[in-house]
């Protein structure tokens, strides 16, 4: 039985556009912040809290920030993450109605999780690995034999899409059928041909 899994950012959801506006909630300039957002992203991908993170950016831009900025930039980021691409969720639609074995796999925080969880496409995915959930994250072999596990299936049952090449080939190299994400319609010509 084959499983299709996805990534989330930049294949489900478009890119987040809210960088700017949680630059302008710390007040400094919007390439300082971005370079300071994703210095610290991977840790908090593996598991480190909203405060943890934030903190370490605010630190990185030498500002402070209290625990209400804490929830408010938490906020704006997991708003700015959710926007689904249309062409997307047209094709978990497709995949789900046709009967498709779908799963999820994410690096992302606990707060977007838990965010995600309650969204209706999220219903779709009949498992959903959340790396800040379980201490890992994608390259990292780890991940993918803990969803290989999940799923009980083989490694080469699993079709795999994904907007990062390392996390192609780290997908690969535990056996996984990985493919980078180019879009909706070039997932569909894969699936059709597989």
């Amino acid at each position: 039985m084959t499983w299709v899994v996805f990534d989330y950012g930049e294949v489900i959801c478009t890119r987040t556009e809210a960088l700017p506006e949680l630059a302008a909630r710390l007040g400094v300039p919007p390439t300082d912040f971005e370079s300071a957002y994703w210095e610290h992203r991977d840790a908090y991908d593996r598991g480190i809290s909203d405060a943890t993170y934030w903190k370490a950016v605010a630190d990185t831009l030498g500002v402070d920030i209290d625990a209400d900025t804490v929830a408010e930039l938490t906020r704006i980021d997991v708003t700015g993450w959710a926007r689904l691409h249309p062409d997307s969720a047209a094709l978990l639609e497709e995949l789900a109605h046709a009967g498709t074995r779908l799963a999820l796999l994410s690096n992302a925080p606990a707060s977007f999780a838990r965010f995600a969880e309650q969204q209706p496409w999220a219903q779709h995915f009949h498992t959903r690995v959340f790396s800040a959930d379980v201490g890992c994250a994608k390259p990292d072999a780890k991940i993918y034999e803990l969803l290989v596990s999940r799923l009980d299936a083989r490694p080469q049952d699993c079709v795999f899409f994904d907007d990062r090449s390392s996390n192609i080939e780290g997908a690969r190299a535990v056996g996984l059928r990985a493919y980078l994400w180019q879009g909706a319609d070039h997932a569909r010509q894969v699936l059709t041909e597989r």
